[in-house]
């Protein structure tokens, strides 16, 4: 402030009083420079540096950091050094100053090797091109809050996205993305460009070549696309896919959104690409949709049947009839126990073949060491057991979600029927699971409780009533036997029947 008032003290002495500037410094005692300076600028230019000030204590340091920066850029993004990081490594190797200095330089370097970067526009030919890559985002699952991966897809030429949501990133999700991808977008596009995923990329090469995991080499030479990859730490090379994914978080996963299934929630992010095909991107001719037609028009033509999007283990059945996947236990059908098996797992479902036939089929648990049953796989156990039926852990699982209509029918045999016979009715009414879906059975144990037939016959009454609609009577025309017009109409005398009752 003082500064300022120097400055209009030594412009008025000059411009109003008629002194010169010899006059001006003898009497205020100003430098003849700085009085210059206040005849040319009405204020005083505000301090300026030029270059940041070097730490003195950094010294050699500075260029130390600048190494482990460029080296950090090839190494995993989860695994490159923080600021943090690079401060314990500079002060085992003999840095003594504050860690603070540290983060400054850091922020300086990296604006250093970012400045003057420039980007050429690109342009691409309808169907050739597609990008790939993966987001995270934040939904409340069956009221929990849960972070979710999802997997998008963008034709390069007419920005077409596609979205699905996932449990994890593995494999057999990737793969089974991609196909779903495909099937949205009406073909597969001629090339795919991918950052250095490990479920497709093996090993990193020299350049952009890479060695690719077996897996994935046989699906794109299923679908017959090509592949490229990023440079590491290269990802403006898929730049349009990554601002893909920063507008799904924030379009399509924003406000959180509530559902009680990955289903749901990927029948919604369907929907939301669906209704995406109406926009109409700044410097595009046309809506994204008519442009989508274009790329269709080019793109390679989709196999009759999909790849298995699945991982195949070989496993062994254990003594309980159970394989195991992910620490958890899936059941197959008891003649399997002890036998050696396949497993395939897809991203929400797991299968299990014995000599390539489907044996056993769950949903996909996502938990950990986790029991996964179907009952009937023990059913033949339990009718040569009935006695192990209260504590079979099978039987205790279904029980926690089966009708009230079962546990009602159940007690009822067994008081009616104690001592073993009760429960293996009850068995044999559980074994008509196999035949027939769950829905109709339960609908005939209900009926069967609700007219108090309380047993197998009662339920198979029941049942066959529901599988067997009742046969309605075609009227009968008597119009030409008029002599049979009245039957049934006529009078009948009740009394015949008083000698069958000795009424005299």
């Amino acid at each position: 402030m003082k500064k300022v008032e120097n400055y209009e003290r030594i412009r008025k002495a000059y411009h109003n009083e008629g002194l010169s500037i010899r006059e001006i410094s003898r009497q205020y005692g100003h430098g003849r420079r700085l009085i210059r300076k206040a005849l040319v600028h009405a204020v005083p230019d505000p301090y300026q540096i030029n270059e940041p000030r070097e730490a003195s204590i950094l010294g050699e340091y500075r260029e130390r950091i600048q190494e482990l920066l460029k080296e950090s850029e090839n190494q995993p993004r989860k695994q490159r050094y923080t600021g943090h990081k690079i401060y314990e490594i500079l002060a085992k190797e003999g840095y003594s100053g504050s860690e603070g200095y540290i983060h400054n330089t850091i922020c300086q370097t990296k604006k250093k090797l970012k400045a003057g970067k420039a980007y050429l526009p690109l342009e691409f030919d309808a169907g050739q091109d597609a990008q790939v890559d993966w987001g995270e985002a934040v939904v409340i699952l069956a009221g929990a809050q849960v972070k979710v991966q999802f997997f998008v897809m963008r034709l390069n030429y007419s920005r077409m996205r596609f979205v699905k949501a996932y449990p994890f990133q593995k494999q057999e999700a990737f793969l089974e993305a991609h196909e779903s991808g495909f099937h949205f977008m009406g073909g597969v596009p001629h090339r795919i460009t991918y950052d250095n995923l490990k479920t497709a990329v093996f090993k990193i090469l020299e350049g952009h070549n890479r060695q690719e995991q077996e897996t994935f080499k046989a699906f794109r030479s299923y679908y017959l696309f090509d592949s490229r990859y990023c440079t590491p730490a290269q990802g403006h090379e898929k730049g349009g896919v990554e601002n893909d994914v920063g507008y799904v978080q924030r379009n399509f996963f924003t406000p959180f959104l509530r559902i009680n299934t990955f289903e749901e929630l990927n029948q919604i992010l369907l929907d939301c690409c669906q209704n995406d095909l109406n926009r109409h991107v700044r410097g595009q001719v046309a809506p994204v949709a008519e442009l989508a037609e274009l790329d269709k028009v080019h793109l390679l033509p989709l196999p009759k049947q999909d790849y298995p999007a699945c991982v195949t283990r070989p496993v062994k059945a254990n003594s309980y009839s159970q394989v195991v996947y992910d620490t958890n236990r899936y059941s197959v059908p008891n003649r399997y126990a002890g036998k050696q098996l396949v497993l395939r797992a897809y991203p929400f479902k797991i299968e299990v073949l014995s000599l390539e036939a489907v044996i056993a089929s769950h949903g996909r648990s996502f938990g950990r060491e986790e029991d996964i049953f179907d009952p009937m796989h023990y059913i033949s156990l339990l009718e040569q057991r009935p006695g192990a039926f209260e504590h079979a852990q099978p039987v205790r699982h279904w029980r926690k979600k089966w009708p009230a209509s079962y546990e009602q029918l159940l007690r009822s045999l067994q008081e009616n029927k104690p001592e073993g016979p009760g429960v293996r009715e009850f068995i044999s009414i559980l074994k008509l699971h196999q035949i027939h879906s769950s829905d109709v059975i339960k609908k005939a144990v209900d009926a069967a409780v609700e007219s108090g037939m309380l047993g197998l016959d009662g339920v198979m009454y029941q049942l066959n009533r529901l599988l067997l609609p009742v046969r309605q009577a075609n009227p009968i025309d008597l119009t030409n036997l008029p002599q049979l017009a009245n039957v049934g109409c006529q009078s009948v005398d009740l009394r015949i029947y008083d000698q069958l009752v000795g009424v005299r």
